[in-house]
């Protein structure tokens, strides 16, 4: 009797225990089920913001602007895209390359039209003058700053070459001087480096 009386209490026991346990694992359960929902939205979501990125040109995969693209967004450099549109460059300046651009301000060809005592227009419609001017500031490879030889003849796409120095001053084949003022602007297709002046090929 006694046996079948403590039996009976340790049952009461694991069965009062039992439900005591029951509610947080029932909590738990539901939890766990509330996490993995939310977790599925959230991966929905962000698989969703991928396809959505990707469409809009925003990935990783997004190449960035090219040398031309650069240019246009710039006020500073606009009489140069006139220049590069009036020659007929956009595509050589748009495709893989890699290329180098030394790219004349606004100033840089003001400071030019005064020199040549011709008007912006009168420049822009000599194609074939505005070609060999316009190739003559670049090259072939993406050169960045601390790539530029120093002293010695660099060629151009024009053929023709010009130098720069240990101060960053390029002397053109003319004699003429011209300041790089900024470097290492980088592009899909190339690198730009900022001058302040325009430099002339040998006539």
């Amino acid at each position: 009797m006694q046996s079948r009386r403590t039996f009976e209490q340790k049952c009461l026991g694991f069965n009062t225990l039992k439900a005591a346990l029951q509610p947080p694992f029932v909590v738990l359960k539901v939890i766990t089920m509330t996490i993995s929902r939310r977790l599925f939205v959230l991966t929905a979501a962000a698989a969703g913001s991928s396809v959505l990125l990707s469409a809009c040109g925003g990935g990783d995969d997004d190449p960035g602007p090219n040398i031309v693209e650069t240019l246009q967004v710039n006020e500073q450099f606009s009489i140069l895209v006139e220049a590069v549109v009036a020659a007929d460059l956009v595509a050589a300046l748009s495709v893989d390359g890699p290329l180098t651009v030394f790219a004349p301000t606004n100033a840089a060809f003001a400071t030019l039209l005064a020199e040549l005592g011709v008007t912006k227009e009168a420049l822009l419609a000599s194609q074939p003058l505005l070609t060999r001017v316009l190739t003559y500031h670049v090259l072939n490879g993406r050169v960045l700053r601390a790539g530029v030889p120093i002293g010695a003849p660099i060629t151009t796409l024009e053929g023709g070459t010009f130098t720069v120095d240990t101060d960053l001053r390029i002397t053109d084949a003319r004699g003429r001087l011209s300041n790089i003022v900024d470097t290492d602007v980088i592009t899909s297709n190339g690198v730009i480096h900022v001058i302040d002046k325009v430099l002339l090929p040998a006539a």
